[in-house]
C-alpha cells in the first residue's frame, strides 16, 4: 500500500505540450448583439461543418473605442448563440487588456494589424481571418512532403515552407502551410496557404472539391466556390483582397 501511494505521488497528473492550432478571428465592428447574431448565423449556415462549435478569438480593435464589460458579455452571448465558442481576446488592442480579467478570457497572441477596405468591411464572397504575426522559418527551407492520405479530423501543417501532399485530402481534414499548398490528389477538406500572412502563397490541387480555401487569412467556403471547377485541377491565389480561382493547364 505504501509503495502504491509513493508511485501515485511521483506519477505526473498532467502533461503540457505546444501545438499548432488554427484559430478564427471575429472582428467586432459593433456591440449590437442582434446585428452580430444575424450576420454570424448567416455565415455559419453557409458552412456549418466548418463554423459550428469552432473556437474563435474576439478582436475589439475595429470598434475604435473601449466597450464596456456588459457590452462584451452581450457580444459573447451572441457569438455563442450563433454556434461559435469565444475562447479569448486578440491581445493587439490596448482595450483587450482591460477586458480580459472581468470577462475571464485569456489574451491570445496578437493578430496581424487589420486595415478595413473602403467598402462595407469587405463583405464579398471572400472573408478575411487575420493570421497570427510570428517569425517565419528561414527562407529556402525545403517543402514538407506528406505521402499518405490526410483523413477526416486530421491536420497537417508545414511551418515556414510549402506543403506537398501526394495523396488525397479527405472531407473534414485540414492541410496548412506558411507557403503554398500542393495536393496531387483530391482536395475534399480545407486548404490553408500563407497561414502567417504570405499573400503570394497559392493553393494547387489535382481534383478540386474543397470545403474551404484560405490564403493569408482571406477564405471562401464550399458554397461560394466556383461550381464549374469541381473535380478539375485548380489553382487559387490572392489578387489584392480577392481570392481567385482558375483551372490549371488551360
Amino acid at each position: 500500500m505504501t509503495t502504491q501511494r509513493a508511485e501515485a505521488a511521483v506519477a505526473p497528473a498532467i502533461d503540457i505540450r505546444f501545438g499548432q492550432v488554427g484559430l478564427i478571428q471575429v472582428l467586432i465592428w459593433t456591440t449590437d448583439p442582434g446585428a452580430i447574431l444575424d450576420e454570424l448565423t448567416g455565415r455559419v449556415a453557409t458552412a456549418p461543418k466548418f463554423f459550428q462549435r469552432t473556437a474563435v478569438a474576439l478582436d475589439v480593435g475595429p470598434l475604435g473605442r473601449e466597450p464596456s464589460v456588459e457590452e462584451m458579455r452581450g457580444v459573447m452571448e451572441a457569438v455563442r448563440r450563433a454556434g461559435m465558442c469565444p475562447i479569448g481576446l486578440a491581445s493587439g488592442p490596448a482595450t483587450a487588456q482591460a477586458l480580459s480579467q472581468p470577462l475571464d478570457l485569456p489574451l491570445l497572441p496578437p493578430f496581424r494589424e487589420f486595415h478595413p477596405p473602403a467598402e462595407a468591411h469587405g463583405r464579398t464572397g471572400a472573408r478575411r481571418v487575420e493570421p497570427v504575426a510570428v517569425e517565419l522559418e528561414p527562407e529556402g527551407a525545403a517543402a514538407q512532403v506528406h505521402t499518405h492520405p490526410v483523413r477526416s479530423g486530421q491536420r497537417t501543417y508545414a511551418r515556414g515552407r510549402d506543403l506537398v501532399v501526394t495523396a488525397m485530402v479527405g472531407a473534414g481534414a485540414e492541410v496548412i502551410a506558411d507557403g503554398c499548398v500542393h495536393v496531387y490528389g483530391a482536395l475534399r477538406g480545407r486548404a490553408v496557404a500563407g497561414a502567417r500572412g504570405d499573400t503570394s502563397a497559392r493553393v494547387f490541387c489535382q481534383e478540386f472539391h474543397a470545403e474551404l480555401v484560405s490564403i493569408a487569412g482571406v477564405f471562401r467556403v464550399f458554397e461560394t466556390l466556383p461550381p464549374e471547377l469541381a473535380g478539375k485541377p485548380v489553382q487559387a491565389w490572392l489578387d489584392g483582397d480577392v481570392l481567385r480561382f482558375e483551372r490549371l493547364g488551360v
